[in-house]
């Protein structure tokens, strides 16, 4: 084990204690120490509390010419709604590598939400003995990202409704005049966010006297249609009562009445523009560059339109330095940005990756963690997140569990909150080698990029070794570079050694090109159908809506962006009750939405949901505050 760095002996304790009471066991060294192994000092970072610190994009320009360290995702097969260890897997392999196999490493995972923190699916800190500790932190407001970009979503929400408000009530004069109002001498002038919307109009004009009527009009009347407003409020809870909602019911609006909604935080485009940008300069072009509907005339309408790019970005500021934190056993992670992979695209931020890859140097090792099954994750890793930043992985791991399998062999129903029927818990060989073909087809998917794939089999108590067998064969006959068993989660980074020594070989072998799925200068349908392909669709089918929707995204110029499709989880298909590998199936595509400050097409499948609903039985039951400790307790 390892002695220059900072590293925890964990004291295994079986059966596994609850995941809040590890973490609460664990004393976390002083981030500064964490920082420290990393070679980071103290003016390349900002202290939140002991145990948190924002390290500052600035790193990136001093390490710039620094070689990159390998670079690691970690994807999944088609989970059960319990979640199959994808988050403990990758938490594992690093305290594999940084605590067992001397190698320096950076964990990069999304920050979680508290939609499902509260809700069903519990945090995202991993689990058992493989953690980012302190876990409450991690898991409930961190260094405040989310309610940043809460707070920015909603800013830019009320700026549109107010926006036809004031245009509704007022003559094109009145409301230049209010939005180039005289200065103490009594001279006008634009501020210098209006510049880029009279730059868009093809407006040179400086001064704002010089402007004829038409060109008045052109630049204060923005003109929205309200039916084609497609940015919504948010807010970090699971509330369906908010999915549909009518705003501008109060006497003073004059009648402003518009049905709209809410979606959850983590899918708003801030969320994904702060998972995609590569600087800060980058942002604030992204986040002016946002499309919030048309206009009656059918012409996007920007943030930088209404005037407030530049306060998206100044309530954004902070939030673009990722988050140091620290596993259980005391290596390094960043935690930076959280968009959900079925309606999002699911991955965390492109500058943390960056960063860590230039910390850890040429021999080390950065692992980030794409959301759900690899046909959603992992898919969006490569063709967006990829394409953005430049950078090639050497290595996907696939992680599988012997319970999904068996769910995809044909096993009963597997329900949160409810015990698993006994064909999870007992021997059943054929129903997981049956289960197998779910596995064989995101190996085969993943492989096609052109990366070794090394398959982490995440065992569990009642798994036996015919049954691991029966899925390492498979993994190796679908093409998998390696498959190996971890045990992680009951004894944290010893556990994944060999999932460790197996992502080593599979970086150093050979100089993987990265091929993504589709280029960006086929039409938005022909991405669209590449994709639905490598799920085993035999064609797509689209809404009249959705024709609508790709016909007025391609006339505006938008077709040459990357596809990022809002899908179940629990499926290759639209359909979450087909589980396996299904084919000969039509994709259904209801709708087709933008996100051009991201930089993103996503059609949404089906009836997928940017707003979750809580259970009849919320995590929410067992989460108290021992008040005696000031400790938090129940959070899983």
């Amino acid at each position: 084990m390892s002695s220059s760095r900072s590293v925890r002996k964990l004291e295994v304790v079986s059966p596994v204690p609850a995941d809040i009471d590890i973490a609460n066991s664990a004393e976390p060294f002083h981030i500064s120490e964490i920082a420290k192994d990393l070679n980071l000092s103290p003016n390349h970072y900002d202290l939140y509390g002991k145990y948190k610190a924002k390290v500052l994009l600035s790193v990136l320009d001093e390490l710039e010419s620094s070689d990159n360290g390998y670079y690691v995702v970690v994807g999944g097969i088609t989970p059960t709604p319990l979640g199959e260890g994808k988050s403990t897997t990758t938490v594992g392999l690093c305290q594999a590598l940084g605590a067992y196999l001397d190698r320096k490493v950076v964990t990069c995972l999304r920050q979680p939400s508290q939609g499902p923190t509260f809700g069903i699916k519990g945090g995202a800190a991993g689990g058992g003995y493989s953690q980012v500790i302190p876990m409450d932190e991690f898991n409930l407001h961190l260094t405040g990202d989310i309610h940043a970009i809460t707070a920015a979503n909603n800013l830019l929400a009320a700026a549109i409704d107010t926006r036809i408000f004031h245009e509704s009530t007022q003559s094109d004069k009145a409301l230049f005049n209010r939005l180039c109002p005289p200065n103490k001498e009594g001279k006008r002038k634009f501020s210098d966010i209006m510049f880029r919307r009279l730059k868009k109009l093809d407006i040179t004009k400086t001064q704002p006297e010089d402007l004829t009527p038409e060109e008045v009009k052109k630049f204060a009347r923005l003109d929205i249609d309200p039916n084609s407003i497609t940015w919504r409020r948010v807010m970090d809870v699971n509330d369906r009562f908010l999915r549909k909602i009518t705003v501008g019911q109060g006497p003073e609006e004059k009648g402003m009445v518009r049905e709209t909604g809410f979606d959850i935080s983590v899918a708003s485009e801030i969320m994904a523009v702060l998972a995609l940008t590569t600087s800060l300069a980058d942002m604030r072009e992204r986040l002016g560059k946002m499309v919030i509907g048309n206009s009656k005339a059918g012409e996007p309408i920007t943030a930088d339109d209404l005037g407030v790019g530049g306060a998206l970005t100044v309530l954004m500021k902070d939030a673009i330095n990722p988050t140091l934190m620290q596993t259980l056993e005391g290596t390094p992670v960043l935690v930076h940005a959280g968009p959900f992979a079925n309606i999002a695209h699911g991955n965390s931020s492109i500058v943390a990756d960056k960063i860590a890859l230039k910390l850890v140097g040429p021999q080390g090792f950065v692992v980030t963690e794409a959301g759900f099954g690899a046909d959603i994750g992992t898919e969006k890793f490569m063709n967006i997140k990829c394409r953005y930043s430049d950078l090639r992985p050497q290595c996907a791991v696939i992680v599988a569990t012997i319970r999904a399998l068996k769910m995809h062999g044909g096993g009963p129903e597997v329900v949160a909150g409810k015990p698993l029927d006994h064909a999870y818990l007992n021997e059943n060989v054929p129903l997981v080698e049956a289960g197998c073909v779910n596995l064989a087809r995101h190996i085969i998917n993943t492989k096609a990029y052109g990366v070794n794939v090394v398959v982490a089999v995440n065992k569990f108590s009642t798994d036996t070794e015919a049954e691991m067998n029966a899925v390492m064969n498979a993994a190796m006959a679908a093409g998998a570079f390696n498959a190996v068993i971890c045990t992680h989660h009951a004894h944290g980074g010893k556990g994944a050694v060999d999932l460790g020594v197996a992502v080593q070989r599979a970086c150093a072998s050979g100089n993987q090109q990265l091929k993504y799925l589709y280029p960006l200068d086929i039409s938005i349908k022909e991405k669209i159908e590449a994709i639905a392909k490598s799920y085993g669709a035999s064609g797509v089918e689209y809404t009249e809506q959705a024709e609508k929707q790709i016909e007025m995204y391609t006339k505006q110029g938008f077709s040459g962006l990357p596809i990022c499709m809002a899908k179940t989880q629990y499926s290759f298909s639209h359909n979450a009750a087909e589980k396996g590998a299904p084919s000969g199936f039509i994709l259904p595509i209801r709708d087709v939405r933008a996100s051009i400050g991201a930089g993103f097409i996503y059609p949404l499948v089906g009836t997928m949901s940017t707003m979750p609903g809580l259970p009849t039985r919320p995590c929410f039951y067992e989460i108290d505050l021992d008040t005696a400790t000031g400790k938090v307790i129940g959070l899983s």
